[in-house]
């Protein structure tokens, strides 16, 4: 969402859903262990636009109780859950290894959508993933089954955890990854509409695009539903470059509650495609 500050704009909200499993899916699989293909099809609309539509695309391989998060980036990543079959106790097979990419951004539809290196833990029912203020992604859980069951075949309880690292974090960004030396904001509270600063540092800028500010909520997933999730690009008044790699950027407070709700919130910098490490602020 673009909380944008000028009168003539109203922010705009836009929602992704993806994956999923055809009707009767569920019968097929509880009564028949039939396992059918899960869907492969992405839906998009912008809620705010005066005649809203869907405008659908298709992922690289069908999925069914994925988890999608948000990235600083505004990107999406798609990650866990099965081909086949559908949610629900031992109703599903063939899990989904390789993360997938959603590249919002990306003008061409062919383009858009970029698998990503696998795990090698299947991650079906009950599993579970969300961000880290270090943009990495904590990635945990999974239990296909009516009670724990840590001996179950092929698919047992599975508690563990990974964290899994999007490909801004790689070694070679390392140079345009900014990092926040302080907020200039009394208890770190972000106000609505209020100008606040944010001092960080940077080996080497980029103009094109610049710095963006955004706020994202912590999310709260479970059942391949992420409650809570929400990404916020605050309105930037001015960038100064105070030395050789030390630079200020003034950027506005959400303007208003249904933008975002009070609460605390990640606050990134992004650069060229490159998150920082976030700091905890609260919006009120």
């Amino acid at each position: 969402m673009n909380g944008s500050l000028d009168g003539s704009d109203k922010p705009e909200a836009e929602v992704l859903i993806c994956g999923g499993s055809p009707p009767g899916a569920f019968n097929m699989s509880n009564l028949n262990r039939v396992f059918v293909s899960a869907s492969n099809s992405c839906g998009r609309i912008k809620l705010t636009d005066p005649d809203p539509k869907w405008v659908m695309e298709e992922m690289p391989m069908p999925r069914v109780m994925s988890d999608m998060l948000l990235l600083p980036t505004g990107d999406v990543i798609i990650l866990n859950g099965a081909s086949n079959g559908t949610a629900g106790w031992e109703d599903a097979a063939n899990p989904v290894f390789n993360p997938v990419l959603y590249k919002t951004y990306e003008p061409d539809p062919n383009l858009r959508f970029v698998v990503l290196n696998p795990s090698s833990t299947p991650r079906m029912y009950h599993s579970s993933a969300l961000l880290l203020p270090d943009g990495s992604i904590l990635v945990g859980g999974s239990n296909p089954h009516e009670v724990y069951n840590f001996t179950a075949r092929p698919f047992p309880t599975d508690l563990s955890l990974e964290a899994y690292q999007p490909p801004y974090l790689g070694p070679l960004l390392a140079a345009l990854r900014p990092s926040i030396l302080t907020i200039e904001a009394r208890d770190s509270i972000v106000s609505y509409g209020q100008m606040f600063s944010v001092t960080f540092m940077l080996s080497v800028y980029r103009a094109d695009p610049g710095i963006s500010v955004v706020l994202i909520t912590p999310s709260f997933t479970t059942h391949s539903f992420s409650m809570n999730q929400r990404m916020v690009v605050l309105d930037v008044a001015r960038l100064e470059n105070l030395s050789a790699f030390a630079y200020k950027i003034a950027a506005y407070g959400p303007p208003k509650t249904t933008v975002a709700p009070p609460g605390y919130y990640m606050l990134f910098l992004v650069h060229a495609g490159t998150p920082s490490h976030a700091v905890w602020v609260k919006v009120q």
